[in-house]
């Protein structure tokens, strides 16, 4: 990739905070954060700080180091020093229920350390009492800085971190990233498609434990010199608004559940969010009508791509100045996409087929899962998952997962089209389609949360009928079901498995 040329020893930990050392700016403000701001200098020491205490720790070169904590610069600072140490961190979801839920991740990373903050330590005192290798619990409050710490002699192609997979169907499968994957979605998207520079500030409601958010709050900024904010916790409606005015963040990135949410939050069209000259949206196709909306009242576009845990950020995007409202927009430059039908040859453009992608940042494999490393990484090529179709004009459409598909009388459905057709109706707030087994035969099931509660068979039919004038007939829902709430990851991403594996229970 041009632009990118990284020497034969390169700790990617140090070099984020490092540059900006060098570049003079080791008083700027690197985050915001509640309990106070934190600027390059004070990172990168707390940095080397978390790297010496690791070492102290007994942790050897490419072992594993579990965060599971809240944002916040301590959790910076566990991660690049774990890689400025050499070791490997492994963020996990700090928001999972259960001290249970966590022994997979400590036992399938074989962590060493598990590094927690004040809300997650009790849960993960028993998870590591469990764990049969006996890993070492550091609070990330606890870190102490260090004046300077050498970077271990890695290298561009050595392992560098770990990301777990959300885990939508089946155990969360941990991907593997090397030190070099980075600084290509820097020089990529963050450079080409954002236009990152010093004097941005990053707002992001997606946690650093997940690709997206690492990407927007921390490595993208970093490169650069910007500044981040960083808000621990759950994220709401009036906390986003509240954060946007008080911080005024540049660029500002979210997923399409929370941008609705927004929209549909009281008063919310008062707020001033004059300070944003991006908005991104990722981790889950974006309506066309939540677009249109965003636009209307606020005079802003947002700028929704598709990337996964896998190829670490986006790698197809709408631009300021290309963009198509309900696509994923057009490839990012470094990366290459194929779309291929059933029988494994390229789609006609228009037709729908699995996703193909090719680009550096590509996950090395999945720890511990030769089968599905070689299922899914197919030389250069990675197999998404996603079903896309293509239109004339080189702009991408997100059909859905390959199993989330309904094949209705032999003829392929999307959910995700139908889901945003329904969302255009004014008594619905949110949708969720799947395929359902009538008789032995596939039916189209719509799972719809209505503005007040409203429901019952007249909305129903209604809504019926307005999915049949907007769409092919054999698409619109046969059943619809009426709810309060539908199932989700952390995230925004709907878990379709879910609503399909209650369809299919036992009464």
């Amino acid at each position: 990739m041009g632009g990118l040329e990284l020497p034969n020893r390169y700790n990617v930990g140090a070099d984020l905070l490092d540059r900006n050392l060098d570049a003079g700016r080791g008083d700027k403000v690197a985050i915001h954060s509640a309990g106070g701001d934190v600027s390059y200098r004070e990172l990168f020491e707390l940095s080397c700080g978390a790297a010496r205490t690791l070492a102290e720790l007994g942790v050897r070169r490419e072992e594993r180091v579990v965060i599971v904590a809240f944002d916040s610069p301590g959790w910076v600072a566990a991660f690049l020093g774990a890689i400025r140490h050499g070791a490997v961190p492994v963020p996990v979801n700090p928001l999972l229920q259960r001290s249970e839920d966590y022994d997979h991740y400590i036992e399938d990373s074989l962590a060493r350390v598990v590094v927690v903050d004040g809300a997650t330590e009790e849960k993960l005192k028993p998870a590591v009492e469990r764990a049969a290798h006996k890993p070492q619990l550091l609070r990330a409050g606890q870190i102490a800085v260090e004046d300077a710490v050498d970077p271990a002699p890695t290298r561009p192609d050595d392992m560098a971190f770990w990301l777990y997979s959300s885990g939508s169907t089946g155990k969360p499968k941990a991907v593997v990233h090397l030190h070099h994957d980075i600084p290509y979605t820097c020089v990529t998207y963050a450079e080409q498609v954002l236009g990152i520079t010093e004097s941005d500030t990053t707002f992001s409601t997606t946690g650093l434990f997940h690709a997206y958010g690492f990407g927007n709050n921390l490595t993208f900024p970093y490169w650069v010199g910007a500044s981040t904010v960083l808000h621990s916790g759950r994220h709401t409606p009036a906390t986003v608004l509240e954060t946007i005015e008080k911080r005024k963040p540049t660029l500002f990135f979210s997923a399409p559940t929370l941008y609705n949410a927004i929209l549909n939050f009281d008063a919310s069209h008062d707020r001033d969010l004059s300070s944003i000259r991006h908005c991104v949206a990722a981790a889950e196709a974006l309506p066309a009508e939540v677009w249109r909306r965003w636009k209307d009242a606020y005079g802003l576009t947002i700028l929704d791509g598709v990337g996964s845990t896998e190829m670490l950020h986006i790698y197809c995007s709408n631009r300021l100045d290309d963009v198509r409202p309900g696509s994923s927009g057009k490839p990012v430059p470094g990366y290459e996409l194929k779309i291929l039908d059933d029988e494994g040859k390229p789609a006609a453009t228009g037709e729908a087929g699995d996703l193909y992608v090719k680009g550096d940042s590509a996950l090395a494999l999945y720890w511990a899962q030769h089968e599905r490393s070689k299922r899914s990484i197919l030389g250069d090529w990675f197999f998404t998952g996603d079903r896309y179709r293509v239109d004339a004009d080189g702009f991408y459409w997100y059909e859905g997962r390959s199993d989330d598909m309904i094949k209705v009388s032999g003829l392929w459905a999307s959910p995700v089209e139908i889901e945003s057709i329904l969302l255009e109706h004014p008594s619905v707030d949110e949708s969720a389609v799947v395929g359902i087994e009538v008789e032995g035969f596939t039916r189209i099931k719509a799972f719809v949360i209505a503005k007040g509660g409203a429901g019952g068979d007249a909305l129903a039919a209604e809504l019926q009928e307005h999915c049949k004038s907007r769409l092919q007939r054999y698409q619109y829902p046969h059943v619809i079901e009426f709810v309060s709430e539908l199932p989700k990851t952390v995230t925004g991403k709907i878990q379709r498995y879910k609503l399909r594996e209650r369809e299919t229970a036992p009464a």
